[in-house]
């Protein structure tokens, strides 16, 4: 896992409109980096419609939120468009960057274990730096969370 302080790993992938997303193209704003397991699943939806309702607040701390998962650019569209996402979702469909930020981990169900995503967040400084790690996340309140962290980390 990537720690506070140190520089987050930058990657160029498509999202849900075919845009490429750089994070380093992002220098200058605060990154919400939030990684999910599968679209059109009911945490995840959750957690995106509660990111995708709290929009207008971060976009007045200029906070960008991007959401990752290994789900298509065409399944991300879908998501999108059902649930009114105006936030990217950014397709890392070969995991390179779930594992540069190490969240593609072993999981288990029902006694079989099997490779899958970590619901996890990083929130990423104007400086390109991991400024807080959020390792477990709780769907339903991980927003209010990060908002609450982003306005005292600015003050």
């Amino acid at each position: 896992m990537l720690e506070v302080g140190m520089a987050a790993p930058d990657f160029t992938l498509p999202d849900q409109n075919e845009q490429q997303i750089s994070l380093s193209s992002l220098k200058g704003k605060w990154v919400v980096l939030y990684f999910y397991p599968k679209d059109l699943t009911p945490g995840c939806t959750t957690e995106a419609c509660n990111f995708q309702e709290a929009l207008p607040d971060f976009s007045k701390i200029d906070a960008v939120i991007l959401g990752v998962s290994k789900d298509s650019v065409k399944q991300h569209k879908k998501f999108a468009d059902k649930y009114n996402l105006n936030f990217s979702l950014i397709s890392d469909e070969d995991g390179t960057v779930c594992e540069d930020y190490g969240t593609w981990v072993k999981k288990s169900m029902y006694g079989k274990e099997y490779m899958g995503i970590n619901r996890s967040t990083y929130l990423i400084d104007p400086e390109g730096k991991i400024a807080k790690v959020y390792p477990k996340v709780k769907p339903k309140e991980h927003h209010e969370e990060v908002l609450a962290d982003l306005n005292a980390l600015k003050k």
